[in-house]
C-alpha cells in the first residue's frame, strides 16, 4: 500500500510548528517523538540521523531547532513517502532527506543504501517497543512494523546507531523503562556519559519511559537525571507542558 492508498490525517507538533501528514490507523507521532527530540543537541554544521524515522517527526523537530543537516532512516517505503512531503511541508528541502533502508540489515547492505559507518554527529532513534515472539502483532502491517523488533532486536538496533556515529558522537534513544537492562548492556562495550531520565505517567506511578543519551568513546560515568512526570490532575504537568510547547530541553547538564 502506497501512500495515495493510506487515510491520512495533517496533524501538528511544537505549538503548530511542525506539521505532518501521517496515517490515520498507524504508529502515530506524539509524546515519545517530542521527549526524544527534545534530548537532541545539535550544531548547524553537524549531521544528525533519525533511525526509525516513520513519518519524520523527530528528525524534522531537530532541524528546525538546530539549524542541523537530517538524515531521515526509516524502511516501509509508504512512510519514506510520507517524511519527504513532509520535509517539504516544513519548508526542510535540501537540509532534511529521507533514505529508504532498514536499521536491522546486514552492515553492508545498510551501508549500501547509504548509511555509511561513521557518517553521523548525533543519532536519534525511537526503536520498536515490542518483541516479535512475546506480543500479539497487529494485523495492520505499517503498525507491526513501527511497534515489533525480533529477538536480539534492540541489541542490533544500538549497535547500528554505533556504526553510524563518528569517535564522540552523540546518541540519544527513547525505550521502554523495562527494557533499560538491555540497553546499557549493549552501550556498555563502546559508550560512555550515559544518562538516563525516567519517565513517570503521573508522580505516584512507575515510569514507563527511559530517555537515555550517550557519547561514543567516552569514559565518563553514568548518570541517573530527575525524572519527568507528564500528567497531573489537570492534564500536562507544567514541565511536560513547556516541552511539547517548544518552549524546554531535556538536554543532560
Amino acid at each position: 500500500m502506497r501512500e495515495a492508498e493510506l487515510e491520512l490525517t495533517e496533524d501538528s507538533l511544537l505549538g503548530r510548528r511542525i506539521r505532518l501528514v501521517q496515517p490515520r490507523r498507524s504508529h502515530r507521532a506524539g509524546t515519545d517523538a517530542v521527549l526524544l527530540a527534545a534530548c537532541v543537541d545539535a550544531k548547524p554544521s553537524e549531521t544528525a540521523y533519525d533511525l526509525g524515522a516513520g513519518v519524520g517527526s523527530v528528525g524534522l523537530i531537530v532541524a528546525k531547532r538546530t539549524g542541523a543537516s537530517v538524515v531521515l532512516v526509516e524502511r516501509q517505503p509508504q512512510l519514506v513517502d510520507l517524511c519527504r512531503r513532509n520535509i517539504n511541508l516544513n519548508g526542510l528541502d535540501g537540509r532534511v532527506v529521507a533514505v529508504e533502508a532498514d536499521v536491522l540489515a546486514p552492515d553492508a547492505e545498510r551501508h549500501a543504501a547509504g548509511l555509511a559507518r561513521e557518517s553521523a554527529d548525533v543519532v536519534a532513534t525511537n526503536p520498536p517497543f515490542l518483541d516479535e515472539a512475546k506480543a500479539r502483532r497487529s494485523p495492520s502491517a505499517l503498525r507491526a512494523a513501527a511497534h515489533h523488533l525480533p529477538e536480539g532486536g534492540l541489541e542490533r538496533w544500538i549497535a547500528a546507531s554505533a556504526d553510524l556515529l563518528r569517535p564522540g558522537g552523540r546518541l540519544a534513544l527513547i525505550h521502554r523503562a523495562d527494557r533499560l537492562d538491555t540497553a546499557l548492556a549493549r552501550l556498555a562495550p563502546g559508550f560512555g556519559e550515559v544518562s538516563i531520565r525516567p519517565v513517570h505517567p503521573r508522580a505516584d506511578e512507575p515510569a514507563i519511559r527511559i530517555l537515555v543519551t550517550a557519547v561514543k568513546g567516552s569514559r565518563a560515568p553514568l548518570r541517573l537525571l530527575p525524572a519527568l512526570t507528564l500528567h497531573e490532575a489537570a492534564g500536562f504537568t507544567a514541565e511536560a507542558a513547556a516541552i511539547h510547547a517548544g518552549e524546554r530541553l531535556l538536554l543532560p547538564k
